[in-house]
């Protein structure tokens, strides 16, 4: 019996076996747990359907995330849920890999000997082979590479939408900042070939989406491998002569390496939307210092002056560390001081928890629990004012939105659907009575009626609202389709007038 066949086969032979993949941390992660399924898919499983909420799939694979201190917390507690149910279920099979298994490796069969997989960030290409290698010895297996093996964007796929996709541009990272582990888990930066990266975009395209997100550490690092410093600006230069590529992101550049060309040509290619993730981390110059940032607030500040006379609209947003060893109440203030001058529209903040293995874990003047916890809260307060004052500047404006499959907690109780505007804001909107409901990947034009801190509000008028159904949209209706092992609309066998398959019964406006 071969590799894939054992992964495959079932004890009885009457269904194929499932997966999950369960994924903990950073849009990196989310793209690596997209070639996992993928990977699972091409060797024989099938991924475990959503609708059996109580089921546990006969494959869970956990792709995890070392950033934080409660990282470890979260995938042990979920390894002992399942200590039980594997107890129950022998053949059942769980793997564990990404940033928090290429650190901890045995230490993981150490603690939940019940494990099966333990897999690192150098050669996720490896599960299968090692999942169908356990079954078959009765044994865990343990694979940790200290380099890449395969570039992650060779592997198989299983994209978790149609109408937008994650492209990796690179992988790893060079910089050096003490509170960071990623550089040694997920080594040294290399950089994709252009040519690769824009057939991968091409292919996303022509399969219907019309959104991409180039992926990296440091994006506008990209091309220093290959001697081009101004590599990254060319590229999204590029992807702006991709036909039917209608929005155009990135994440994460870092402000030490952000140059004007970058800046040029956001502004000059018109599918580079107008917004912008820039991590600042910190205000006080002193703690960039310790951190080892290689920027100061002067230039961090001067970075979003130019590109807000470049594109006036765009919405900047960051990463902010709380309660970094030795920040005082001073260093603190000056982290209030630019967060209230750069009027960010959303931040991701932490508090700072020392991560075994990097320089900031063995500093002296580790903060008190207490300390960091009222400045957070401080500096939480301070975002959210910030946040719901630049909403503010929205309201009345239209704004095209593009429709996403998440409709919010809340969607039962107000009947709206939800989307991202250009500037990546949060829109919740209503369809008004009479209106065509758009599908996911679908774009609406709508005005801004309320605002919140985190989102935007539209309850427009049948005059009001514009619908434009896209290639995307015609894109999830198939993927609807055949799901349901149904034609797709507009395909032969389909009935005329056919309604949409797989979207929820909208209940109008009166």
């Amino acid at each position: 019996m071969s590799e894939q066949q054992l992964i495959s086969t079932p004890e009885s032979e009457e269904l194929p076996r499932t997966y999950e993949v369960r994924t903990f941390g950073c849009q990196m992660n989310v793209h690596d747990s997209e070639r996992l399924s993928g990977l699972l898919e091409d060797a024989g499983l099938e991924r475990k359907s959503e609708d059996l909420v109580e089921d546990v799939a006969d494959v869970v694979v956990f792709n995890t995330c070392a950033v934080r201190e409660n990282a470890d917390n979260k995938l042990y507690g979920n390894l002992g849920i399942l200590k039980a149910i594997k107890a129950e279920r022998p053949n059942m099979q769980i793997a564990v890999g990404g940033c928090l298994a290429q650190k901890d490796r045995d230490t993981i069969l150490k603690k939940a000997p019940w494990v099966d997989v333990v897999f690192g960030t150098h050669n996720i290409g490896s599960l299968p082979t090692l999942l169908a290698r356990s079954r078959h010895n009765k044994k865990a297996e343990l694979e940790i590479l200290e380099s890449l093996d395969v570039f992650p964007s060779t592997l198989p796929t299983r994209r978790e939408s149609v109408y937008a996709g994650w492209v990796s541009i690179s992988v790893g990272c060079n910089n050096t900042c003490t509170f960071c582990i990623v550089p040694s888990l997920r080594g040294k930066e290399r950089d994709r070939c252009p040519g690769e990266i824009l057939a991968e975009i091409q292919a996303l395209v022509d399969d219907g989406a019309i959104e991409v997100t180039l992926l990296g550490q440091n994006v506008n690092s990209y091309g220093v491998e290959f001697g081009d410093r101004l590599a990254f600006g060319k590229l999204l230069r590029a992807c702006g002569e991709i036909e039917g590529l209608e929005r155009v992101r990135f994440t994460s550049p870092h402000p030490a390496a952000f140059t004007d060309d970058v800046i040029d040509a956001m502004a000059e290619t018109p599918n580079v939307m107008p917004q912008l993730h820039m991590p600042l981390q910190s205000g006080s110059d002193k703690v960039l210092k310790e951190m080892r940032r290689s920027y100061r607030s002067k230039k961090f500040l001067g970075i979003l002056d130019k590109v807000r006379e470049r594109i006036p609209h765009a919405a900047i947003t960051t990463d902010i560390i709380v309660g970094f060893p030795g920040e005082t109440e001073e260093d603190f203030q000056a982290t209030l001081d630019v967060v209230e001058a750069s009027r960010f529209s959303s931040a991701f903040t932490f508090q700072y928890s020392p991560r075994p293995g990097t320089p900031a874990a063995t500093m002296e003047q580790q903060l008190p629990k207490a300390v960091v916890q009222e400045r957070y809260e401080r500096l939480t307060a301070l975002q959210d004012r910030m946040a719901r004052e630049e909403n503010a500047k929205q309201l009345g404006r239209t704004v095209e939105v593009m429709v996403t499959e998440q409709s919010g907690r809340k969607s039962e109780q107000t009947h709206r659907l939800a989307g991202r505007s250009q500037d990546q804001r949060l829109v919740h909107f209503s369809v008004p009575e009479g209106a065509e409901a758009p599908r996911p990947g679908d774009l609406v034009t709508v005005p801004v009626t309320e605002v919140a801190s985190f989102h935007l509000i539209s309850d427009p008028s049948l005059e009001e609202y514009q619908l434009r159904r896209s290639r995307a949209g015609d894109a999830w209706d198939r993927a609807q389709a055949e799901s349901c092992g149904v034609p797709a609309p507009g395909t032969q066998g389909s009935a005329p007038g056919r309604t949409n398959l797989g979207m929820p019964t909208l209940k109008v406006r009166s």
